[in-house]
């Protein structure tokens, strides 16, 4: 029994020492190479370029009151279209207490002026009627008179506009009602009742009461690099594609190219602005953001072969034409002169014909081929 079992225990060690030995030797035989095979093909080849950016309107204007105050009343609200003119809010003036004194002391020295105007007026008439005096000074007291009564009505509309930010000859025009400057559709409101607002002065750029744009208008803004800036002409068509639009594109026209760059994450980016075609019916919200594809080179109807295929060494591009009698497949290296490149495939101006067929690179096979 015990010389069973060591024949059986040789035979397993035997057979292992067989299977590694086999393993091996198929592992030190050399493996056939095989490449990837291509034709060359006539295509249109594109050079483009994407921009990222956003939708904003060409014109959106910023409503701010003419007056300091406290916002008592909101007419409008974001989304709503408003024309030109359309009242937006409404403001209680808190008067400047310098300048409320100021209109007061006004007006008291108008009423003086006005009760001495009327008695030098009438003073004048008696002596006038006696034929004391010239029609000339009677004039000049008349028209004295009216100058204080005019002085008063203009210190009491005065007092009427600090004291209230609108008096009774200009109602219509108040500085107490917050107006929209251009037609359009309100952006954001971003003041509430009970703020206090201020007016734009040399100090500083007053309080926003409404964002107006119209949006019939819009444009795309983004930036590009430097290394492609070179190759932009104004009245490039573009096509501009909204991701949060389940990728609604447009079309549009280059029209702006700034003369300057901006630094951004260490590279130096010009901005530019395209004209949006809108369709008809369209719903493009502010700010959506927006890639721009622009081709900034085409070669129409060229031999081009994929990229994968060429050799670049130091300026020269190379090629490996197959040659194949049907027993041995043979590789010449081949000198082409290639043209534009759209990053899969590039343009070949000399060296093979579509005729011909080239080398790819080697056809990696999956583990699980092997």
């Amino acid at each position: 029994m015990k010389k069973y079992s060591k024949l059986i225990i040789a035979a397993i060690v035997a057979l292992i020492f067989i299977g590694t030995f086999v393993f091996l030797w198929q592992k030190s035989q050399p493996k056939e190479v095989v490449y990837n095979e291509f034709t060359p093909k006539m295509e249109n080849i594109q050079k483009t370029t994407i921009i990222t950016g956003k939708i904003e309107p060409r014109n959106e204007v910023n409503v701010k009151p003419q007056i300091s105050g406290i916002i008592t009343e909101l007419l409008k609200e974001p989304g709503q279209y408003v024309q030109q003119g359309e009242v937006i809010a409404k403001v209680k003036v808190i008067p400047d207490m310098g300048q409320l004194s100021s209109a007061e002391m006004r007006v008291r020295l108008a009423e003086i002026n006005l009760k001495q105007a009327q008695i030098d007026f009438q003073r004048e008439e008696n002596l006038y009627n006696q034929k004391l005096v010239s029609a000339d000074e009677y004039d000049k007291s008349k028209q004295a008179l009216n100058q204080a009564k005019h002085e008063k009505a203009a210190a009491e509309d005065a007092l009427q506009v600090v004291r209230d930010g609108v008096s009774k000859s200009n109602a219509s025009a108040s500085s107490t009602l917050v107006r929209s400057t251009i037609s359009g559709v309100i952006l954001d409101i971003p003041v509430k009742v009970g703020n206090s607002v201020i007016l734009s002065n040399t100090f500083n750029d007053g309080t926003t009461i409404a964002s107006v744009a119209n949006m019939n208008d819009l444009i795309f803004r983004g930036n590009i690099d430097e290394t492609e800036v070179g190759q932009l002409v104004s009245g490039m068509p573009m096509k501009i594609t909204i991701g949060a639009l389940q990728d609604l594109k447009f079309e549009a026209n280059l029209e702006y190219i700034s003369p300057k760059a901006v630094e951004s994450n260490g590279a130096n980016q010009f901005e530019i602005k395209a004209a949006v075609k809108l369709a008809e019916g369209s719903n493009i919200r502010s700010g959506y953001s927006a890639n721009a594809e622009i081709v900034l080179a085409k070669a129409d109807k060229v031999l081009s072969v994929p990229e994968s295929a060429i050799e670049f060494s130091g300026d020269s591009t190379f090629v490996y034409v197959i040659k194949d009698d049907g027993k041995k497949k043979e590789y010449t290296r081949t000198q082409v002169e290639t043209g534009l490149s759209d990053g899969v495939n590039i343009e070949i101006k000399k060296g093979i014909t579509a005729k011909d067929k080239v080398r790819g690179p080697e056809v990696v096979k999956d583990d699980k081929e092997k």
